[in-house]
């Protein structure tokens, strides 16, 4: 299967810069795909994924990278990063568990990190943002799964007081049929 969601790619070289010797935490890791793109490009990565299937996939095809199984509202694999990568991961969760694990990632990259994410978009219907139970705002039951969708002012809310580089609506090509996400890059203010 050729891989033609490379949304990554841009921002490699000041993932490169950022990091030096430091691991990028990838949140939401699943087989590793965002994972490859990272490590062929020279990044240390140490991944977080709840399922172990997909952890067991991800050590086959990137085996120099490090792997945990574990959700990401608990504690992270790495007390410290400067880069942060979590790509439609961070949608499952009730608005106040969403804001905390923001939160974390924030004190994760202690005021000199950048996050680099992917988020579900209100116009994703092939993939839930309509037709199913709601449980809050933006938030649906989805095929038995609680499934978080953003709108703009979510995201603007959502990263209230870092500083933004990219906020960009997209449709991606990545599972057979359109889906819209949010790309987001934002960075920790400098600690004072």
């Amino acid at each position: 299967m050729i891989d033609r969601d490379r949304w990554l790619e841009p921002w490699l070289d000041v993932v490169r810069q950022r990091t030096g010797t430091m691991p990028v935490l990838e949140l939401g890791c699943g087989s590793g795909r965002d994972t490859a793109t990272l490590a062929a490009a020279g990044v240390r990565v140490v991944g977080l994924d709840e399922s172990t299937a997909a952890i067991e996939r991800a050590r086959s095809a990137v085996p120099g990278a490090e792997f945990h199984v574990g959700d990401i509202r608990d504690p992270f694999p790495v007390a410290r990063a400067r880069v942060v990568i979590a790509s439609l991961s961070l949608h499952y969760f009730a608005w106040a568990e969403t804001a905390d694990i923001v939160e974390r990632i924030r004190v994760v990259l202690n005021g000199e990190g950048l996050l680099v994410c992917r988020l579900n978009s209100v116009r994703d219907h092939h993939y839930g943002a309509s037709g199913h139970p709601r449980i809050e705002h933006n938030y649906y039951l989805v095929k038995g799964r609680p499934k978080r969708f953003f709108d703009e002012s979510d995201v603007v809310r959502l990263f209230a007081g870092w500083r933004t580089r990219l906020l960009q609506e997209r449709t991606i090509d990545r599972y057979g049929r359109p889906k819209v996400v949010w790309e987001v890059a934002v960075e920790t203010p400098p600690a004072t």
